[in-house]
């Protein structure tokens, strides 16, 4: 049982900022706009939580709990809503290639972050190649005090449900709360009918342009939560040039095999946070980690098969996805 909880506590630590950049995309998306340059936003949200960890944790010999939190947060949250009002104002405004637009965002942010944190490092002088930030770390990567008071026997449930900082839970409440809104909320019908419709939602008297933005903006600070994550919590302070790895892309095909539903990517997200480390498990080969690691890749289509060949309108893609709407020609 014990081995088991560990697993499964380790795919849901993965597969957290899975959550978050899906989410995130899914809000995006709702509204029409497909942001491919999510990777890069996560990218630039981890960095920016980082270099305002990095300055406060510099400039106080003790460490306030409460702005060793909020520092980073904020820094990421801001981060990542420029960067998302770059890509509105390319797409939404401009009228860009939304593909276009997102895959140069996703450059831009990883060329940014890598060189915002090789400067880091640099003023740092460390002789190792990464920045730490442990001081701040240890209070996103707190858990509920009682887990290890748990009796031996029933630990397992205290590893497998109490034993996370709080950005896990935030994840799992922000993915709840977006399914409520967008399926119960008249922001949530407007948000849909702008992505299915936009030229009848704007007939309708709904305001197309600030949906698109705020939606948009939204997405980019939830999927920039994801970067923030993954530094202060997954890997306990380390900022390490290009160690963020493919999960951006991951938070992407988890929006297909979700099929657009934030609930859905609660289970999916964690589904490919196993996955995705399930050879560390099976005494694999080295030869086959690479394959192994496709298989999140292999699932999505697979997923993304069976929901074209069903062809159940709920199940598909907002209708103006990736189109660009000219008010002019309504």
């Amino acid at each position: 049982m014990n081995f088991i909880a560990q697993f499964l506590q380790r795919a849901i630590l993965q597969g957290t900022p899975l959550l978050f950049g899906a989410t995130g995309e899914i809000i995006t998306e709702k509204s029409g706009n497909l942001n491919l340059g999510i990777p890069g936003i996560m990218y630039v949200g981890a960095i920016s939580g980082v270099i305002g960890g990095f300055f406060y944790q510099a400039s106080v010999k003790t460490v306030n709990p409460f702005l060793a939190i909020m520092i980073p947060l904020l820094s990421c949250l801001l981060g990542s809503l420029l960067v998302s009002l770059i890509y509105c104002f390319l797409t939404i405004t401009l009228h860009a290639n939304q593909n276009v637009t997102g895959l140069a965002l996703t450059t831009f942010g990883v060329g940014f972050g890598n060189f915002f944190g090789g400067s880091l490092i640099k003023i740092t002088k460390s002789e190792v190649p990464f920045v730490a930030l442990t001081k701040i770390a240890k209070y996103y990567h707190a858990s509920l005090p009682f887990v290890k008071k748990m009796p031996q026997g029933i630990r397992w449930i205290g590893t497998l449900f109490f034993s996370y900082g709080f950005l896990v839970y935030l994840a799992i409440i922000l993915a709840i709360v977006a399914t409520v809104l967008l399926k119960k909320s008249r922001i949530g019908l407007h948000l849909r009918a702008v992505g299915e419709n936009p030229a009848t939602a704007d007939a309708a008297g709904i305001n197309v342009t600030a949906y698109k933005y705020f939606a948009t903006s939204i997405g980019g600070m939830v999927a920039g939560l994801g970067g923030l994550y993954f530094i202060m919590d997954y890997s306990g302070g380390i900022w390490s040039n290009n160690g963020f790895g493919d999960r951006g892309w991951l938070a992407i095909a988890i929006v297909i095999f979700a099929i657009w539903r934030p609930n859905l990517a609660i289970f999916a997200s964690y589904l490919f946070g196993g996955l995705y480390i399930l050879f560390n498990y099976i005494n694999a080969k080295m030869q086959l980690i690479p394959i192994m690691q496709m298989i999140p890749y292999v699932v999505t289509i697979l997923a993304l098969i069976l929901t074209s060949i069903r062809k159940k309108r709920e199940n598909q893609p907002p209708a103006s996805l990736g189109q660009s709407y000219f008010r002019e020609e309504r």
